[in-house]
């Protein structure tokens, strides 16, 4: 089968880059003909449809990029394929995704969100995203990397730290996990909190929100935040420095670190909820505690950016859950096991590091998907050997 794989390219170091260039990158070792191509090139695509000539397209975003992940291969009589992610709610191009004879989604979550929200389409297929388990890896705990990554975030050797990482932190439970922390602070007072985020300060509504929590908890000398864009290698050393990694997101299609948090042997704390219930094995690999709450909306606006000629709201036949909120108590509880007991999250990590070279490994979700579509689409060598024999023999 020839692919092509529109995504962020050359890709950037967000989640949607990384998924593309660990597709096309697991394509390449697997042997299938593959070439990428950015998602918004309109003259590199309309150039590789016709030279190139893929068999599928296999487009990198959500529902709101059906116009160039779609329509544009469509267009020029090239098969495409997306492979979606979340976006809380799926707002228009229903009639276009359920005429097509394969979809992916990153998890089983975000195929029931596009069922909820009324696609009638039985050719979704949950596919996880593929990490590198070579890069991210388990690490010992004296590695100069290690040792120097603690110390410049101001852990010190016989603290646990807790880290928490997402384009913000808020949306990846990150208040949530400081009202925890101000629960077991009285009986495990030896943590420091780290929160990884894109830009400092943003957004800034929730960063005043979690000064706040800080200020009435009294914790606010124990958490400590890294912002910026970090390459691959310095997220390996990141993670290896912590003891817990801690995601009970609000909402969450897949959970992209969560898994590199597992490859390099780190028990994961997170939400029986969403796509994390993919990923994370409660009482193996990490915990997954309770939802607290859900988040539930009436009518939601939609923009002309999601392919509508005006902006105007949608009003909802019943109320749709947008996000979560987990249980603070049960975080806490859980919070409090793992940090207690080192026995514990050393088993954890190594069942964790097993699990995602198992199932997550770039390379074995590169070929699941090369297989699904072949199969789906009537695209394997075999099949096309027989149609040539056919067309011959006539």
């Amino acid at each position: 089968m020839k692919s092509m794989v529109l995504y962020p390219y050359p890709p950037e170091l967000d989640g949607i880059s990384i998924q593309g260039d660990m597709l096309y990158k697991g394509l390449l070792k697997n042997g299938p003909d593959v070439v990428r191509c950015d998602r918004g090139a309109v003259s590199e695509k309309e150039l590789l449809y016709k030279t190139f000539k893929p068999d599928a397209v296999i487009g990198i975003g959500y529902w709101a990029d059906a116009p160039r992940l779609i329509e544009h291969p469509i267009e020029y009589g090239v098969q495409p394929v997306p492979w979606l992610n979340a976006d809380g709610w799926v707002a228009n191009y229903h009639e276009l995704l359920d005429s097509l004879p394969l979809m992916l989604t990153t998890s089983s979550w975000v195929k029931e969100t596009y069922y909820r929200d009324g696609l009638t389409n039985k050719n979704i297929y949950p596919m996880p995203i593929g990490i590198d388990t070579t890069q991210m890896r388990p690490l010992p705990k004296d590695d100069p990397r290690v040792l120097e990554v603690r110390e410049m975030l101001g852990v010190k050797p016989d603290e646990k730290m807790i880290l928490t990482s997402g384009g913000d932190t808020t949306s990846k439970g990150f208040q949530e996990v400081l009202q925890a922390l101000g629960k077991i602070n009285g009986d495990f007072p030896n943590w420091k909190y780290i929160g990884k985020t894109w830009e400092k300060y943003k957004p800034l509504y929730h960063y005043k929100k979690e000064m706040e929590i800080m200020k009435d908890l009294e914790i606010r000398k124990k958490v400590d935040f890294l912002d910026g864009a970090l390459s691959r290698e310095f997220m390996c050393y990141l993670i290896n420095a912590c003891d817990v990694y801690a995601a009970p997101s609000r909402i969450e299609g897949f959970g992209m670190i969560q898994v590199e948090a597992m490859a390099c042997g780190k028990p994961v704390l997170s939400i029986d909820a969403m796509g994390i219930k993919d990923t994370v094995i409660h009482n193996e690999t990490g915990f997954l505690t309770k939802v607290g709450e859900e988040i539930k909306l009436e009518e939601e606006w939609a923009y002309k950016w999601m392919g509508f000629e005006k902006k105007h709201k949608i009003q909802f036949d019943k109320p749709k859950t947008l996000s979560y909120r987990v249980d603070v108590d049960d975080l806490s509880k859980y919070l409090y096991k793992m940090l207690s007991d080192d026995e514990l999250m050393l088993k954890m990590g190594e069942n964790a590091r097993k699990h995602v070279v198992k199932n997550f490994d770039y390379v074995k979700t590169s070929k699941d998907i090369n297989d699904l579509i072949e199969k789906k689409l009537d695209l394997s060598v075999s099949s096309r050997e027989e149609a040539t024999v056919s067309v011959q023999e006539h």
